[in-house]
């Protein structure tokens, strides 16, 4: 055994724990890399142990999702594993573990978009779980599945429609699809981005509940303050991950208070709660356009009503408020999306339709899936004829490899997606840009670094930023002026 593997074994091993029955997930030198050989993960060997919570912390595109698509045999086609991988002490074939999906092991995917069935509402998708998977008497099942999206914040919304939930309410009703089949190995890719406080601190309760109930939890998170949530036993763990290769690993505790890697010393720094504020005069601009008395609506549910509030030429502002508020509505309404129920949104100017652009929450909605990530920049670029030459500085200030071009949207991580996404729209030279949860993928240092080249672009541009965030810090930081649309819900 070497001595990073004497390490490891050392580090996730409860001093409780020792029966080979209480092992639920062993990976011995597990690695993934291209068919053609690159290097995505380096060797990880871990142990998962009933009772345990082990959190993965690291940059985006560190390889934390990669690593857990492995143990559950889930890796894209064009990734391969090396390794072993034991479940409950066995090897299995990708048929067989497949066999334990839902039932057994369960991931809840960082994309909800991915996961959720379109043509059908969200009880009948949970119900669907309890009834084909769980095995649960059918008027029991409906009975445990109302009670579940309840639990979540979600019972308003029980015959909604995917497309008719916020990313946030997406969010939840993935995590009670997943977990409603009895799976007791689970797995969570980023379970609270996109959630409010209130709405983030009940998927952790509930994430807690599977180590309460015996079973193991894997979360993969950039939140320090989830990490934390999570890593309360005495025998959870945390590891933090760059680049593909595991730097440290250890109680909770000890790696969140008195980390020894270089890294994770300054991912646990760059908290957004360590983020000073910034003098919030708004810089002299001409008006861009006023928003009066405006009420917005989606179907029959009135989202907020009587919004009034006037923007400047690269002025930043920040729009909070509870997940399902209507957030993201007001940024259709702003790119001309949606029409307002009632009152005006009037600009002093009209802009050309290019230069009014959405950042989306979930940026797999915003790529074609299949065709790699360079040939749908190239026709962009092509078809509105933007400037080619700006795109490798733009790489480089986003920190992404250009390599990266050359795969698909699907073999990218959310995180490395999105500034993509932020690239392809710097592109454009935008007069307003509306930034939805933009960076809730991304690590607290590649966070803060994604934003203020954002912020800086669309000043140097006079773009005028919209963005949306639950997190209060972030808006502090950044923003000129704060609406909190919560003051303008219907009641």
């Amino acid at each position: 055994m070497t001595a990073l593997q004497t390490a490891q074994q050392t580090a996730t091993t409860p001093p409780d724990s020792n029966l080979a029955t209480n092992r639920l997930v062993t990976t011995d030198e597990l690695a993934v890399f291209t068919k053609s050989g690159l290097s995505l993960v380096q060797p990880i060997s871990v142990t998962l142990y009933k009772g345990q919570n082990l959190t993965i912390l690291g940059e985006t595109g560190s390889g934390k999702s990669l690593l857990a698509q492995a143990i559950m045999g889930a890796l894209p086609d064009e990734l391969v594993s090396r390794g072993d991988i034991l479940i409950e002490n066995q090897a299995l074939s990708k048929p067989q573990l497949r066999a334990y999906w839902g039932r057994r092991m369960a991931m809840l995917p960082q994309e909800p978009s991915r996961s959720l069935n379109p043509t059908m509402d969200v009880l009948s998708q949970v119900w669907e779980s309890l009834y084909f998977v769980a095995k649960q008497d059918s008027k029991v099942s409906k009975q445990l599945a109302q009670e579940k999206i309840e639990t979540l914040g979600l019972g308003k919304f029980a015959n909604y429609y995917p497309h008719e939930l916020s990313g946030g309410m997406a969010q939840r009703a993935s995590f009670a699809i997943a977990t409603s089949g009895g799976a007791y190995i689970v797995i969570a890719d980023e379970p609270t981005k996109g959630l409010d406080e209130i709405n983030k601190q009940a998927v952790i309760n509930l994430l807690r509940n599977v180590t309460r109930d015996g079973g193991t939890l894997l979360t993969i998170t950039h939140d320090i303050d989830v990490a934390r949530s999570l890593s309360v036993g005495v025998d959870d763990r945390i590891m933090v991950m760059k680049k593909g290769k595991l730097l440290e690993q250890g109680h909770g505790e000890q790696v969140l208070n008195q980390p020894t890697s270089d890294y994770a010393k300054q991912l646990i720094a760059a908290a957004p709660d360590n983020w000073p504020a910034k003098n919030s005069a708004v810089i002299a601009e001409q008006p861009l356009l006023t928003v009066k008395d405006v009420s917005l609506a989606r179907g029959t549910r009135v989202l907020f009503e009587g919004l009034s509030f006037n923007l400047k030429r690269a002025e930043v502002l920040g729009v909070i408020g509870g997940s399902g508020i209507g957030k993201s509505s007001l940024g259709d309404a702003l790119c001309g999306l949606l029409k307002p129920a009632s009152g005006a949104i009037t600009w002093q100017t009209k802009p050309k339709r290019h230069q009014v652009l959405k950042l989306y929450q979930d940026p797999p909605a915003a790529f074609a899936s299949h065709v790699p990530l360079q040939t749908l920049l190239n026709d962009v670029i092509r078809k509105h004829r933007l400037d080619a030459n700006r795109v490798p500085e733009l790489l480089e200030k986003l920190k992404l490899d250009k390599r990266i071009l050359e795969r698909n949207a699907l073999n990218v991580s959310g995180g490395e997606l999105q500034r993509v996404a932020i690239l392809r729209a710097l592109l454009f030279n935008p007069v307003l840009l509306f930034a939805d949860e933009v960076t809730s993928r991304l690590d607290p240092i590649t966070q803060k670094e994604t934003l203020d080249l954002l912020v800086a672009q669309c000043q140097a541009q006079h773009c005028t930023l919209v963005m949306v965030s639950h997190d209060h810090h972030i808006m502090r930081h950044y923003c000129h002026q704060v609406i909190d649309l919560e003051d303008f819900a219907k009641l």
